[in-house]
Formats: structure tokens, sequence, C-alpha cells
């Protein structure tokens, strides 16, 4: 089953990696940035880019602001290739908090921190993300506003021995500014080419003295996102409209992002010198946002369960006590002349396309105390607590079991995920005749996670009169949780480590960490790390690192609900496919088991080129995960499932098809190479900097079992994203004048939405900045300035309308152009 895939690169981009140089994206100060101090990968002070033994890309804050998007996650996409997230159009929950995947893996494979703190995960967990992402419940990092971050740290490598569960295809670390004084005040302003997805934010950060010894720095984001249409109108739906029914709409479905009102983004950071070699300091976030988008298009002839039944006009008798169904035989017309008989054709003539989002809420706190104690010993004790919550709701649409009394807005109830993290961390160096103190570094975590499902209205769940005569019940498109689907999950767990890092001999880095975890759910895991950097000469590093892993499953992913609306390739029509809990006792009938940890065996290894004004490094990865957690195929369901299934609470299943459930079922190997490079020279205009960033990533499944992972499954995990990404870009200062420009490109990809493979698109991106004086600038510029578009699905019209993949990494809505004024004191 294995789909094989040489990691060949062309000479021609080998070369011009060669000749240019190191990190993805380049720093607007002085110095470069392979010399930018990291935190993260090791626990000694002072370690840059050039010395880490593994690969870490450094993104400053100014590469964020330089860019038309505001949503951090497609900011990260546009300057780290291997870094892929969607515009998730119609994903259900997905739509809200998009699924992101570094290096080809999940998006909950890759541990989030904020100043080196975990960052809680979001309450979404995504079910439908093109395979790769199915399944997974990751942070929402678009919570956080760009103009609030000094920089972003990319650890490519496995540390979960470092740092805990998910940290297996890689850390990304989030620095917020911590200036005492000045600030910047931003306005910006967008559209895209066809006049429609309009973006509005304005963003402010300011530091100010906190205190006589410590700083407070604020920031905030304030905006609104636009939905858009890139869909052609459906033949069904054109069908009907030239029958003559004129309610139909044009286009009958939406394909294109959501919309995003009243996005507010809030987050400090603050520190105070206590004396005494020690120091209070405290950070977090408040955001919130309410997320509007689109389903698919219920015909109001054929639609099973609420306008029709096998074929045939579904009629509702509203008074079925006489014992005879007078209904029987009507049309959708005769039924509109009849006081019993109902079709929701009196409601929605024209067929009905629900509109589904959530209200988000997310908010964190970390508050901490670090220093050195008189034996030697740095310590930093800190404790944190991490909240989101999605308030889903519907409209647009029926609980077809309730005939004339249903409503057409719900509320189907809430996720929420909290957790709580206590830290104590110490770091000592000691003299034990190597060329560098041995760095010994140990500590402690407590963490406690919670996972709520909250009930929704009760019309949104409850199973009308006219179910029995094969009306579906709940809410249409995304039903509600019953109270039996309802209830909280809580999992906690404690873990110890060791770290030790030291030069063995001049230009000789060594480095080992062993941590182990204890889970109160499902026992122990032990994990470790050996990495190593040699200085082959002055200008040449070689590096490498070999680790294992692991990925606890989320109480969410062992408890959640969730019926997802999903159009059938095969069958040309939409299905209802449910998953539910995998020690459900219909999923126990298929296999379905308690979950246990994913664990992982990951091992790099590269080299450092530093010659002159060039750096190139070049890394290969090789990440194998074995007992992946993800959902099933789906089953189909005998009436029998179907009334177990509705007695443990799923009460839609009296109209699912399909159920599916979480298993630890299939192995994966990813590998592939990064090349990063960067030049600057002052031949062109007052300076220029150069930078190029190529990914190479291919995954293969390695086994799985045939009856739980169906062959499309296996598909999406190793074709759904791009194999190759690689972006050129340079940034030119003359005088009061800033050029810049970006050339990205994308390899193909496999669409199972439409089974259609994509891909081959180059984008381009430009910008040009004017500064007024010191304080004042503006810029204009364009994201996709040529325009550039996927390649059409030519099944749309015969299908759901999507005239594009929904799954196109560089999104698929055309060309973008925006202007921004920035003031800075």
């Amino acid at each position: 089953m294995k789909r094989k895939n040489q990691l060949t690169t062309p000479v021609s981009l080998l070369a011009l990696a060669i000749s240019m140089a190191s990190q993805p994206v380049l720093a607007q100060d002085d110095d470069k940035v392979l010399e930018e101090v990291i935190t993260i990968g090791t626990r000694v002070e002072g370690r840059s880019v050039t010395d880490s033994a593994v690969p870490i890309d450094v993104v400053t804050g100014e590469d964020f602001l330089n860019q038309g998007d505001t949503d951090l996650n497609t900011l990260i996409r546009n300057v780290v290739p291997s870094y892929n997230v969607n515009t998730q159009p119609i994903s259900d929950a997905a739509s809200i908090a998009r699924p992101a995947n570094l290096r080809g893996l999940a998006p909950d494979h890759t541990l989030v921190l904020i100043n080196g703190k975990r960052r809680h995960r979001a309450a979404v967990i995504t079910w439908l993300g093109n395979g790769v992402s199915d399944g997974s419940q990751g942070p929402d990092i678009s919570m956080i506003p760009a103009i609030a971050l000094d920089q972003v740290e990319v650890l490519r490598d496995g540390a979960a021995a470092q740092y805990g569960s998910d940290a297996i295809a890689g850390v990304i670390n989030f620095k917020m500014k911590d200036a005492a004084e000045g600030g910047s005040v931003e306005i910006k302003a967008g559209q895209f080419y066809e006049g429609d997805g309009d973006q509005f934010t304005v963003a402010a950060n300011y530091g100010m003295p906190f205190t006589a010894n410590g700083f407070a720095n604020v920031s905030f984001e304030y905006g609104s996102t636009d939905a858009t249409d890139r869909s052609v109108q459906r033949n069904d739906a054109a069908a009907l409209i030239a029958a003559g029914n004129t309610d139909v709409a044009n286009p009958a479905q939406v394909w294109g992002r959501p919309e995003v009102k009243d996005d507010l983004k809030a987050v400090f950071n603050m520190g105070v010198d206590l004396g005494g070699n020690k120091e209070f300091y405290s950070f977090g976030n408040y955001g919130s946002k309410t997320v509007d988008g689109g389903f698919y298009f219920r015909n109001p002839e054929t639609r099973g369960a609420v306008y029709a039944n096998g074929g045939t006009p579904l009629i509702g008798d509203l008074d079925p006590s006489n014992g005879i169904m007078d209904c029987a035989g009507f049309s959708h017309a005769d039924a509109m002349n009849s006081a019993e008989c109902w079709s929701f054709q009196e409601m929605f003539p024209g067929g009905f396309t629900p509109r589904f989002g959530g209200d988000v809420t997310d908010l964190a706190g970390v508050a901490g105390v670090r220093g050195t104690m008189e034996n030697g010993w740095d310590y930093d004790i800190s404790a944190g607590l991490g909240y989101n919550d999605v308030d889903f709701f519907i409209y647009n649409t029926v609980n077809a079991s309730l005939g004339p009394q249903s409503p057409t807005s719900f509320n189907p109830g809430d996720y929420s995920q909290l957790e709580k993290t206590f830290n104590a961390d110490f770091v000592k160096g000691y003299d034990v005749g190597l060329a560098s103190e041995l760095s010994v570094a140990t500590g402690f975590e407590w963490r406690d996670e919670v996972f709520e499902i909250t009930t929704g209205d009760q019309a949104s769940y409850e199973i009308g009169p006219l179910a029995e005569q094969g009306f579906s019940a709940a809410s249409n498109g995304f039903p509600g949780f019953g109270p039996l689907a309802g209830g909280k999950w809580s999992r906690s767990n404690v873990a110890a480590y060791v770290d030790l890092e030291a030069d063995v001999v001049e230009g000789w880095l060594m480095g080992m960490a062993l941590r182990f975890e204890d889970f109160e759910d499902f026992g122990t895991t032990t994990n470790g790390k050996l990495s190593s950097s040699v200085a082959v000469s002055e200008n040449v590093n070689l590096r490498g690192s070999w680790s294992t892993g692991f990925r606890a499953p989320t109480p969410g992913q062992s408890n959640a609900f969730n019926v997802s609306t999903e159009f059938d390739l095969a069958l040309g029509d939409l299905v209802n496919n449910g998953t539910i809990p995998s020690t459900n006792p219909v999923a126990a009938l298929r296999g379905g088991e308690a979950l246990d940890p994913e664990k992982s065996t990951n091992w790099t290894i590269g080299a450092v080129f530093s010659i002159g004004e060039v750096d190139i490094t070049v890394d290969y990865f090789n990440i194998e995960v074995e007992d992946r957690i993800a959902p099933s195929q789906n089953y189909s369901l005998t009436q029998m499932e179907i009334d177990d299934l509705v007695a443990s609470g799923v009460t839609s299943a009296a109209n699912l098809q399909n159920f599916r459930f979480f298993t630890n079922d299939f192995d994966t190997t990813t590998k592939g190479f990064d090349i990063v490079a960067s030049y600057s020279t002052d031949a062109i205009g007052d300076s220029t900097d150069f930078s190029f960033a190529y990914n190479k990533t291919d995954t293969n499944v390695d086994s799985y079992t045939p009856t739980t992972i169906d062959e499309t499954r296996i598909r999406e995990l190793q074709e759904g994203l791009p194999g190759t990404r690689w972006n050129l870009s340079s940034n030119t200062l003359l005088g009061d004048w800033r050029f810049m420009a970006r050339v990205s490109h994308y390899d193909e990809w496999f669409d199972s939405e439409d089974g259609q493979v994509y891909g081959n698109e180059i984008i381009v991106d430009a910008e040009v900045a004017y500064n007024f004086n010191d304080n004042a600038s503006v810029v204009i510029g364009a994201q996709n300035l040529l325009d550039e578009l996927p390649d059409e699905n030519p099944g749309a019209a015969d299908g759901v309308g999507n005239r594009y993949s929904q799954f196109s990494p560089s999104g698929f809505e055309g060309g973008f152009y925006y202007v921004r004024t920035r003031y800075e004191f």
C-alpha cells in the first residue's frame, strides 16, 4: 500500500539555494537571522540558531506585518514552506478554527508555546480536514495578534522528550514583545480582485513601565472579514429554476471563506524585577469572534428525510390519530392545499442551504517567578490557565421531524476546552572538565485538561412526531447535543524530565534528554532524545538528532459525539455521517476500544554553511508514527445499531447512514528535507535581503487494518498536502522606500471531495512601502499579484458547485490587494 516518492530536488532549485543562503525569513535589523538568540530546543541561555543542534527557523514580527492577511495561520504559511493551512469553506467546525499542518503531520502533532509555555488546545475537533487533519484537536493560534509578536521560533524536530505530548512534528514558540516604552498603531484594509472578501483591521501595541523595575506591553487587534463566493450554479438547482422555481438561489450553494465578525484579539506581557535575583512575570490573552459559513444545498425535490423518501415526495400527516395515512400519494402541491398534510416546500419552496458557525471565546493567563538561588540553580516556577469555547449556531434549516412547528435557527450546544498547568524548571551549569559547562536542567510538570459538551436547545436534538413517518430528527446539517451526549471529561498527568547539554570539546556540542510522564487514564510513557552538532570548519557545521515521542489522545477525541453532512462522491448525494466514542457499544462491534497514545521515532541530519554573507542549512528528517489516532472509515448502520445509538444519546442517529470512531489503527513514515538560505547585499539599493526556503515532504502509510481504514483515507494521508513547496523572496531598502517581492510554489495534492488531483501553483506577492518620516509609513501591496487561480473542478456543476478545490494550499479566491498605514512612537 505504500506510495513511493523519491526525495529528489531539481538541480536548478538546489543551485539557487546554494547561491543564496539560510533562513526562510529575514530580520529587518542589522543582525542576520542566523544570529538570533533562540529559546526553544535548548535550555542553555544565549544559544543561537547557528549553534543549535536541531533546525530552527526564526520569523521576526516585521515579517508578519509585511503581509496583507490578518490570520496568523496564513501569515506563517507564507514564510514557512513546511507549514500548510487551507481556507476551509464548508468544513463543519474546521471552518471556525482552521487546522494547520507542519511537516505533513496533523495539527495536534505540533506543540505550540507562548513565551516558552504550553498553549491550550482549541475546543474544536476537526471532523473534516481532507484526511491529514481529520479528527485532530490542535490550538487556535489565530487568536494571537501579529502586532504583539517580537519573533516566532519554529523548531523542525521531534521534541516530546523535552516538552511532552504533541511535539512530534515540531514546536512553534511565539515570543511576545517586552518593550517598556514606545509602540505603534496600524490600520489595514484590503479586498479581493473579485470585489468581495473585504478585510479591515485596526491594531496597536504599547509598551510602558510597570513600577520602577518592570514593564507592561499590551497589544490589541479588532477587525472583520467578509465572505467570498467562488461557486458555480449546481445543475440540479439550475434545472429547478428553468422549470419555474423562482425561490432557488443563484448560486444555491456558496463556496468561499466564511464571514468573520467582531474579531477581537488582546494580549499582555509584563515583568517586574523583585530584587534578590528574582523576577515576577505574567502574560495572557483574550479573544472572541463570530464565524459564519455555508453548508450544502437541500434540493426541494430530492433531499431525503426532508422533501423526499426514496424518490417519492415526503408528505407529513399532521393528524395520524385516525390510523389512516390520508397524505399517502400526495404531491408537494397537493399538500399545500391540505390542512392535514404538510410539505417542507411550504416553508422553503426553493430548498434551503443551512448557515453554520460559532461564537468563539478564548482566554489564557500564565504567571510565574524566576531567578537564581544561592546555590547557583536558576529556577522558573509558573502556573497557567487556558480556556476555549465554541458556542455553535445553525440557521436557515429545520428539524424536519417537528414539521410546521420547527424553528429555522438552532443552538446546537457548545464545545469547551479548559487546561491548567503547573511547571517547576531548574537549570545549573557544572564545570566537569569539558570545553563548556555541563548544563543540567530538570523539572516537573502537572497538567489537567477538561473537555465539555454543553447540550443545545431542545429543538436542535429533539425527535419530533413526524420522525416515524421518515422525517429527519434534530437540526438538519449539524444536530444538537442531547442530554446523554453532553458531559464533562477530564484527564490529568504528571511529568518529570532531565536535560543535559555541553560542548564536549571545542566545536562539538552534545545534548540528551529523558522525560517520564504518567497519565491517569492510560499509564506511563518514557521518551528520550540525543542531539549533536560538530563544527567541521569555521564555516561548516554538521548536526543531527534522534528522539522518541508520543501524543496522548485528548479527552475530546475519546468522548465527543458529532454528526456531519457530507457529499458522497460515489452516491452523488448528501449523507449523514456520525462520529461516536470508540468505547460506545456500537463502535465496539467494529473493533472500537479505549484509545492509547501515539508513539513516534524521529531523526534528523543536516548541515549549516556560513560563507561571508551567504548562509545555508540543509536538513533531512524521518518521522515514524505508530498507532496514529484518527477516525476510522465509515460503517453502515443496521436498524438495531441505530436504535442503540439513539438510546445512548445520539438522537440524530435515526437519520444516520454511517458512523465512525477514533482508533489507533495505522502507522506512517513521513520523511523529507528542508533547504533554507539567506543572502544580504548593498549592491542593490541601500540594502537588499534575499531568502529562499524549500520543503520536500513524503508520507507513506506503512501498515493499517483494511476493515478500519479504507483506500481513500490512505490516499488522503499520502497525497492530501503538496509534496513540495518553496518560497523565494527579496526585500530592498532604497532611501525612504521599501520593495518586497515573494514567489511561492505549491506542488500537487489530492482532493478527496471531488476525487481530483490539483496543484503546481505559483503565487507572486509584492508590496511597496514609503516612510514619510521616522514615525509614519504607508504600504500598498498585493497577495497573489497575478491573480492566479487553481485548476477548475470539472465536475463542479454536476456536483456541489465547488469551482475550485476547497483544499487548495494557496487559497482559491485569486488576487488580494491591501493598503496599510502605520505610525510608530
